[in-house]
């Protein structure tokens, strides 16, 4: 993506779409998973000075990029953690975040799986998705009682973000996170909660 302006719509305003969800605009602890280049992390983190951002990536490569990218911008409120969102979960991050950011990660069943060890109860995950997806979203109401987690709103927010089709799903932790979570890293993706059996 050459055009600055198109990457900034693709990228930056479609981070900042995520303010359209008001659990965010209270949030003291937010942990974006699968990280990658930084988004929404770290627009996330410009946005809320008053929030602390932890960047989750499994990836060294992507975690020295985001640790140089903030130090250059002088991104004060993040910090990069190199690790699978389970390992994270089963040790400092358990039900450390009032809210988990997930950008083109995975199924919504998967990420709700992934968010609710790292939610507090009441906590909200937000998944920037692209066309809704029927199939997917009965996925997640059927994995709900499983993992905890509820949906709760879709918002439509393709044409602030500059794409067709993108929406929000913001999805709440509504109990204790089940003794069995996090299982291990990779079995949300390969054996999600809710799928056919």
């Amino acid at each position: 993506m050459r055009d600055p302006g198109e990457a900034w719509r693709a990228h930056v305003a479609d981070s900042l779409t995520g303010l359209e969800i008001s659990a965010l605009h209270s949030a003291r602890a937010i942990a974006d998973v699968g990280s990658g280049a930084g988004f929404p992390g770290l627009v996330l983190a410009v946005a809320l000075p008053a929030a602390h951002v932890d960047l989750i990536e499994s990836v060294t490569r992507k975690c020295d990029f985001l640790r140089d990218a903030s130090a250059r911008a002088g991104i004060e409120n993040v910090s990069v953690i190199n690790a699978r969102s389970e390992e994270h979960a089963a040790g400092a991050g358990r039900e450390a975040y009032d809210v988990v950011t997930a950008r083109a990660v995975g199924r919504l069943a998967t990420l709700a799986e992934l968010a609710s060890p790292l939610l507090r109860e009441g906590g909200t995950l937000i998944a920037w998705k692209g066309r809704r997806d029927p199939d997917e979203e009965a996925e997640l109401a059927r994995a709900g009682e499983m993992v905890a987690m509820a949906p709760r709103k879709i918002l439509e927010v393709g044409e602030s973000a500059g794409y067709e089709h993108r929406h929000l799903h913001a999805v709440r932790k509504i109990g204790r996170t089940p003794d069995n979570l996090p299982r291990r890293p990779g079995v949300a993706k390969k054996r999600p909660y809710g799928g056919r059996a």
